[in-house]
């Protein structure tokens, strides 16, 4: 059951972000449309504007060269010839007014006749020097960019004005006319877009479930407090290979350094079968695996979507105490094991001697108890003088009982002798290694052909501590990675790990271990000596 599918009552009265994306859509594309029609309209205004006085410009000028116009003006009656004349010319240039005038400003002519003879609204005065001027004034028919240009007589004198315009109302119906596409355009820009706007927040609201932003925020919150927060390793890794989530647990016991998302898993230097395990769409509940320095319990669900897998889901769980106090639980059954033996051994011993007593030899009764006293005495005492360390000395009596009672005999070599353990290695380390080498070898020698026997050597040096344990047994096969975990000569499950735990000891501190396979099985361990602070 997942917490937030559900829409709480809180968040429906407030806008989600999807509703929220939409409205800033549209306020955007709304705003944008307006800015660039304002612009658009003023960039037509300016060229139609340009337009109008260039072309009245034009006219006037053209008209003021025309020699009738010249002409006409010193005549009695200019209107006769003028009025005709203007009237033709603006019927065939398109503009609103042709107004020939006096050098005084007295119309000749005008697109209403009634005003011929009437003085001319607007600025003449630079045309009167005999320059040309155009402004936006308005006359008798408005509002209108006229030109007004001199006419010129003989020596230059002027005889006559000319003034051609277009009113405003004409320019703004050709700027209306340049505009009603324009606004067609941005009509369809502004459908396209609030059409996208839609598709994009309704794609938007049903992956992010219709939450408002602020609880969106607060389970992103709540989702990165609890990832990183729990000690289990949590890890999303895709079907490609590459790491998508790590939480610091994850981090911490898969002993990396950095951030791996994003990266490639097999860059990451785990062991193969890890690595396989990470990546592998099967399930797997709590599998044994370990690292360099930790034992970890590796659960694995694979994602799929449309029927496919999509990537893993991997959680991991430290085993690493739980294994130590195992080991630890295993020694100590073996210590009382090997004490049980031992009892054993002396009731019987005890009986005999009794039995001696009762059937009337007590000198032999005597020589037989002096002789497995002394036997029992001597290997205790070759054991705790050789050995310095009182774990590993109880750990080789304990052994040499349980072999006794297996039927195998465990000889100590004379040479083994351990005055002191590098500061840095750890007594329990040792009967991991050990321990564990040594009951693999039982096992191994119970197994071979001929008389089971297991050779035992632990010395220690200025190069470090040395560890050897040879048996009798079949020996190990060539192509097999004897320390992989699962590895095992024993059938069923739950075996394979005691050499994998060797192996995982060995490389902690930097030492190596080598497999004989000549006669049976020889291992052989080195460990360099340690820091005193390791």
């Amino acid at each position: 059951m997942c917490w937030y599918e559900e829409v709480s009552p809180t968040s429906r009265s407030r806008w989600s972000l999807a509703r929220q994306l939409l409205v800033l859509q549209l306020a955007m594309l709304c705003v944008l449309a307006g800015a660039g029609i304002t612009f658009a309209w003023l960039d037509a205004r300016r060229a139609v504007e340009e337009n109008a006085r260039d072309q009245v410009r034009a006219i006037a000028e053209a008209v003021a060269d025309a020699p009738t116009v010249a002409s006409a003006a010193g005549s009695a009656n200019p209107s006769a010839t003028l009025q005709p004349f203007a009237v033709r010319v603006q019927a065939d240039t398109g503009v609103d007014f042709i107004t020939i005038m006096s050098p005084d400003g007295i119309r000749y002519t005008h697109p209403n006749p009634a005003l011929i003879g009437r003085h001319y609204i607007g600025t003449i005065e630079q045309a009167q020097r005999g320059q040309e001027h155009t402004e936006t004034y308005t006359g008798s028919l408005g509002p209108s960019v006229r030109t007004v240009v001199p006419v010129f007589g003989p020596g230059q004198r002027v005889v006559a004005l000319v003034a051609v315009g277009i009113t405003v109302a004409a320019i703004t119906a050709e700027l209306r006319e340049r505009l009603w596409p324009l606004f067609g355009v941005a009509g369809a820009v502004l459908v396209v877009g609030v059409l996208g706007g839609w598709l994009i927040s309704a794609r938007l609201r049903r992956q992010t479930r219709g939450i408002a932003p602020d609880e969106l925020s607060n389970l992103f919150e709540y989702h990165e407090a609890v990832l990183h927060s729990v000690r289990e390793g949590v890890l999303l890794v895709g079907r490609d290979g590459r790491i998508r989530l790590c939480n610091d647990g994850a981090r911490t016991l898969l002993g990396l350094d950095t951030d791996p998302v994003g990266r490639d898993l097999a860059s990451l230097g785990l062991r193969d079968e890890l690595a396989h395990a990470l990546t592998s769409a099967e399930h797997r509940a709590e599998e044994l695996h370990l690292t360099d320095s930790r034992v970890l319990l590796v659960s694995t669900t694979a994602v799929r979507s449309g029927g496919r897998a999509q990537g893993t889901v991997v959680v991991l769980r430290d085993h690493t105490e739980l294994q130590t106090l195992t080991g630890e639980l295993t020694t100590a059954r073996g210590l009382a094991e090997a004490l049980r033996s031992q009892a054993h051994e002396a009731a019987n011993r005890l009986h005999t001697v009794v039995s001696l007593v009762e059937i009337g030899k007590p000198e032999q009764a005597v020589e037989f108890a002096t002789a497995e006293l002394a036997f029992a005495q001597e290997l205790t005492d070759r054991v705790v003088g050789a050995v310095a360390e009182p774990v590993l000395a109880a750990l080789l009596l304990g052994k040499a009982a349980e072999a006794s009672e297996r039927g195998v005999e465990l000889t100590i070599t004379p040479d083994t002798v351990i005055d002191d353990v590098s500061p840095g290695i750890e007594a329990r380390d040792l009967v991991t290694i050990l321990g564990n080498l040594i009951d693999n070898g039982l096992e191994a020698a119970v197994r071979g052909t001929g008389h089971p026997k297991v050779v035992v050597t632990a010395r220690s040096g200025e190069d470090g501590l040395l560890l050897r344990v040879a048996d009798s047994g079949p020996g190990v096969p060539e192509d097999v990675d004897v320390f992989r975990r699962g590895w095992s000569t024993k059938a069923g499950d739950g075996h394979g790990l005691g050499l994998a735990l060797v192996g995982q000891a060995v490389r902690r501190y930097g030492g190596t271990v080598d497999v004989g396979r000549d006669t049976g099985a020889v291992f052989t361990v080195r460990l360099p000596r340690q820091e005193a602070d390791r």
